[in-house]
């Protein structure tokens, strides 16, 4: 087979794919659409021309050596899109993955290393294919050269041979440098000829061939005008010749044998399109990827340990636990699994627990451990008594990290984004739902758990790179790996719950509730089933006659936003809201503490999730602590019963004051925030004398109230809408009130455009820690979508930037209680607090650490603040 060079010219594809394909993002919010279209286009060339040798060629620079003739080359050009811009490196690695060599050459084009390339393999007898969307390109058409214009966008081309263009134009494809000499090209900014368009120059050429030519018989052209727009402008015809000549003796260092091509590895590719999200091609190499998946699923070796000794324990392990269900608090463990450098080893739980060698090592700081939820196996070993120590890297947090906006992080799922399949999913191993369960045949389920494990140490390294790149190692190893460890130790402690007391609160809020379904229907004026929304809407919209505020398929909405807009028009409106208050509160929280209470402990172990939410708070479920209702007091009772685990000890809480605020001062630079903080003033009143022009005495408490409303508004990027209904004013007055704020506090008011216009150009916003949250919206065409993604981008930092304080806090205060002699423990977090249990004779002791950690957690342009107090419940420590 004879050799075949296609020569791609890299910067004219990507605009012609940028601007011929809508927008795309991928899930991180990255564009994709010059990407995409260039990978089809790729994919179609590699299978129609099957070439030996490939090279896509760059422009190195906006200056070229054509700058030197005339500095307004190309002058005219507007500047290229942020969005196509971001795509070029993203374009190199596809490229790479494709094994496809790309090349670039400073001062010069990306037409001048296709023209040497094309001279010098046309030369070897090699046959050229150039691709390209710029017809400067055809002078290149020769013997062995073709030249290929893309026509519609890039699926569609037109191929240019030298006999096309000289029976199609009637010049042969070195007279189109003299055509651009004469009539100029606007798009390079070439002046050429003034009043010489195509049609004369053609025509010129037809009789004197060239540029040379026709000046040296310019006395034989008659026509008056362009006899003296030639002699004028000879000087310009002359340059605009030496700028149109692709240079095909420019300096290139690569040979053609650098470029052959042997086809592309299809796990290379296939992650290449995994992180990019195209999941069509993804589709199109799934044939060849299912073959090696076949071949690798039944190429795994491993060896069941009977009794372990130290020499399986080889320089960095990656170590797993597998159990069957979520609730790790509770279930019973099914294996364990070593996988380094020497083997795969599973390991029997009977064997894991009986082992002091194990614990050993478990326990050593200097082992380095490579985990999926450290979080997880924290507690399963405590169970054990055993204390985890020495991770260094954890798959879960690694992958959360670097794309929060996933729905999946579990071991398979992660696998296959990074291009490994050779894990099945849980369910594939063990069904779903009531029917999960462990198979018979241990091989099944030891090899699975091998096999999840071997990706832990196979990944570690493609998903470091990728944080590193990111600049989020740090966020990982200083961060959210060490408070890992820190949740797994209060998850495994718990808190204790006193019994009794939930109860009996259940028992009164059932009187309770019985009285409001009896006063509901006497408003209503008949016995109805107030849980039933199919008999509540004729009787409130139909009976009492209120305004209809929305219908859904079945009937009349009374879902929760329906009712607070009917709040003030009949007194059943607030019973109702009160009843649906406290019969969730019945439900959710005293029934749901009840249900999940350790009968020989008394204590409760809610599971904190580290790797769900995109701002980087923590959140917890089983019971979730973080949204038992405290703004009526009846949900403020149930913390009523969270009590000490031990005699004469009180629940401590420590509580970071308006820390969003403090933080949304810090990343503005607002000298007028930062110095109320500074001088410890009430926030909301400074903001209501800013705000109002009025003196410290004048501020009244609906002026504060409106201030608090504004202030925490901005942090969670408030519209004037969202003001006006938590006011109860109108969207004019609302807007007004935002912008006297934003003129009173003009850094803010800049931060809140700035981090707007970074998040559109990098399609992320970051945090204090370098968090990072994906905003593929922000470009949106819809204008709902966008302004959401739009608030999102301002809040994202100051919400994230709180959470990785408290976390930080969480860690420091962990390792000072440990070094200490200090029997207090950490508890719980919920938002911007932490819950402690202390003995009452380290109470002040406690305080001072709590208070000092907390606000020296980092390092703000203004004071970090915390609120502490104790009592005999949590309720009590407020």
């Amino acid at each position: 087979m004879s050799n075949k060079l296609i020569l791609i010219d890299g910067n004219s594809i990507a605009y012609r794919a940028f601007f011929a394909l809508p927008l795309l993002n991928n899930d991180k919010g990255v564009y994709t659409n010059a990407v995409y279209g260039f990978t089809t286009m790729l994919l179609k060339i590699i299978e129609e021309e099957k070439p030996t040798h490939v090279l896509v060629a760059f422009d190195a620079g906006k200056t070229t050596f054509r700058h030197n003739t005339y500095t307004e080359y190309k002058g005219g050009r507007q500047k290229t899109p942020s969005e196509l811009s971001e795509q070029f490196p993203l374009l190199r690695e596809l490229l790479d993955a494709f094994q496809i060599k790309h090349y670039q050459l400073e001062n010069y084009e990306a037409d001048d290393i296709i023209g040497t390339m094309a001279r010098i393999a046309s030369d070897d007898g090699v046959q050229v294919k150039v691709i390209s969307g710029d017809k400067d390109l055809l002078q290149l058409a020769g013997d062995n050269i073709e030249v290929n214009l893309t026509k519609k966008g890039i699926s569609e081309m037109v191929v240019y041979s030298k006999e096309v263009i000289e029976q199609e134009m009637e010049i042969t494809p070195l007279q189109i440098i003299d055509l651009k000499a004469l009539m100029g090209d606007q798009s390079d900014n070439i002046p050429g000829v003034r009043g010489v368009g195509e049609k004369t120059a053609l025509k010129l050429l037809k009789q004197y061939a060239s540029v040379e030519n026709i000046y040296e018989h310019l006395d034989e052209i008659t026509a008056k005008k362009l006899n003296e727009n030639l002699t004028t402008y000879k000087e310009d015809a002359f340059m605009s010749k030496e700028l149109a000549t692709i240079n095909q003796e420019s300096p290139i260092e690569i040979t053609v044998e650098d470029l052959k091509y042997d086809g592309y590895d299809t796990n290379k590719l296939s992650t290449v399109f995994k992180e990019l999200g195209f999941q069509s091609l993804l589709n199109k190499l799934d044939g060849e990827v299912d073959v090696e998946e076949e071949v690798a699923l039944k190429e795994i070796n491993y060896e069941v340990i009977s009794e372990l000794d130290e020499s399986i324990f080889t320089g960095e392990n990656a170590f797993h636990i597998e159990i069957l269900d979520e609730n790790y608090h509770t279930e019973e463990m099914i294996g364990a699994s070593i996988v380094n450098k020497n083997g795969n080893y599973y390991i029997p739980i009977d064997v894991l627990e009986d082992s002091a060698i194990f614990k050993k090592w478990a326990e050593d700081d200097t082992k380095e451990k490579y985990v999926f939820d450290a979080k997880k196996m924290t507690v399963l070993l405590r169970r054990l008594g055993i204390d985890l120590k020495g991770v260094t890297f954890d798959l879960l947090l690694a992958s959360y990290l670097v794309n929060p906006s996933e729905n999946n992080h579990d071991i398979p799922s992660i696998s296959h984004r990074f291009g490994e399949k050779e894990v099945k999913t849980d369910e594939e191993v063990y069904g779903k739902g009531a029917k999960k369960a462990v198979p018979s045949e241990n091989v099944l389920y030891e090899e699975h758990i091998i096999r999840k494990t071997v990706m832990i140490h196979l990944l570690k390294q493609q998903v470091e790179d990728e944080l590193i790149a990111n600049k989020q190692l740090e966020l990982l190893t200083e961060l959210e790996l060490p408070l890992a460890l820190v949740l797994g130790k209060m998850e495994a402690t718990g808190v204790k719950i006193d019994k009794d007391r939930l109860l009996t609160m259940g028992s009164e809020l059932s009187e309770r509730l019985s009285v409001l379904e009896e006063e509901i229907q006497e408003l209503a004026g008949e016995a109805f089933n107030v849980n039933s929304p199919k008999q509540l809407g004729p009787i409130l919209f139909e009976k009492l006659e209120l305004p209809v505020v929305k219908k859904t398929k079945t009937g009349y909405s009374t879902a929760a936003d329906v009712l607070e807009q009917l709040e003030g028009k009949h007194p059943i409106i607030e019973k109702l809201l009160l009843y649906r208050q406290l019969k969730k509160l019945d439900s959710t929280y005293i029934a749901g503490l009840l249900r999940v209470i350790d009968e020989d402990t008394l204590k409760i172990h809610t599971r904190f999730n580290q790797a769900l939410t995109q701002t980087g708070r923590l959140s917890s479920i089983d019971p979730n602590l973080q949204n038992i209702p405290i703004r009526i007091e009846e949900g403020r009772k149930i913390r009523q019963a969270f009590i000490p685990s031990e005699q004469g000890w009180k629940i401590f809480a420590a509580d970071y004051s308006q820390i969003e605020l403090r933080v949304l001062a810090h990343i503005a630079k607002d000298e007028k925030l930062q110095q109320a903080f500074k001088q410890d003033k009430d926030i909301h009143t400074q903001t209501a004398m800013d705000v109002f022009h009025v003196s410290e005495d004048e501020v009244t408490s609906n002026m504060r109230r409106q201030a608090k409303a504004v202030n925490f508004g901005i942090v969670y990027g408030i519209s004037d809408y969202g003001l006006s209904q938590n006011l109860g004013i109108t969207r004019k007055e609302a807007k007004q009130f935002i912008d006297r704020y934003l003129e009173s506090y003009p850094a803010v008011k800049e931060y809140m455009k700035d981090v707007v216009q970074e998040a559109k150009q990098d399609g992320f916003v970051t945090t204090i820690m370098n968090r990072r949250r994906y905003l593929p919206d922000i470009t949106s065409r819809n204008f709902n979508v966008r302004s959401f993604a739009e608030r999102t981008a301002m809040n994202t930092p100051i919400q994230g930037s709180a959470a990785d304080i408290i976390k930080l806090a969480m860690i420091q205060l962990s390792k000072q209680l440990e070094e200490s002699d200090l029997q207090a423990r950490l508890l719980l977090q919920v938002h911007d607090e932490l819950i402690l249990e202390v003995p009452e004779n380290e109470l002040e002791e406690v305080e001072k650490l709590v208070a000092t950690t907390m606000e020296q957690a980092i390092e703000l342009d203004v004071p970090l603040k915390v609120d502490a107090s104790y009592g005999d419940t949590w309720y009590d420590a407020k």
